[in-house]
């Protein structure tokens, strides 16, 4: 016998099961990138995912009722405020809102108060929905098209890993049939609601 016949052959599965344990380890940080964002940006209806609203109070000595445009000088400046504001909006002659890119300042000048409500990012959820959600294009497109490639192939070798009544010809597919089946009922769903 040859040198061929003396070498060992490694089964199908087992070379199987290493490609998905190791593509397993690989997928570990994105899919936690992933599974994370997406429970948040699930929920936008709900609070914003990125940002979370911080409204502060802050008191000031009465300025006079004039018109609009010297009410939002006079605020800008006792409150230390950037520039001009985008845009402003008198409810009554003593309260006037100023509205700036995201935040607004609610003032009562007549009362010297107002209340200056600003988003504040929420630490690591921002930029994890921000990868989620594709922000960054580029590279970053790049890399989560492999990322979509890599769970495909875990998808696709998680099916062999066990054989027999574990594996894919015994419960497995019944696990698989029901994995595929929520999204085709999903769509059927939606697609008969719309």
């Amino acid at each position: 016998m040859g040198d061929s016949s003396r070498r060992r052959r490694i089964p199908w599965r087992r070379w199987n099961n290493i490609l998905h344990r190791d593509l397993g380890y690989l997928a570990v940080g994105m899919t936690l990138v992933y599974a994370i964002s997406g429970l948040a940006v699930n929920h936008t209806d709900d609070w914003n995912p990125s940002f979370r609203f911080v409204r502060e109070e802050q008191h000031f000595d009465p300025l006079p009722v004039t018109d609009r445009q010297a009410m939002a000088r006079a605020l800008v400046e006792v409150l230390d405020l950037p520039g001009p504001p985008k845009d402003s909006f008198r409810s009554s002659p003593h309260q006037i809102q100023l509205f700036y890119d995201g935040w607004t300042v609610e003032a009562d000048v007549q009362a010297g108060v107002a209340i200056v409500e600003r988003p504040r990012e929420r630490f690591i959820l921002r930029d994890l929905n921000r990868l989620h959600l594709n922000h960054p294009r580029g590279l970053w497109t790049w890399v989560a098209d492999l990322y979509a490639v890599v769970l495909c192939m875990l998808a696709v070798t998680g099916m062999f890993v066990l054989k027999g009544r574990k594996g894919l010809t015994g419960r497995g597919k019944w696990l698989v049939g029901a994995g595929v089946l929520v999204p085709v009922v999903a769509v059927a769903v939606v697609r008969g609601c719309g």
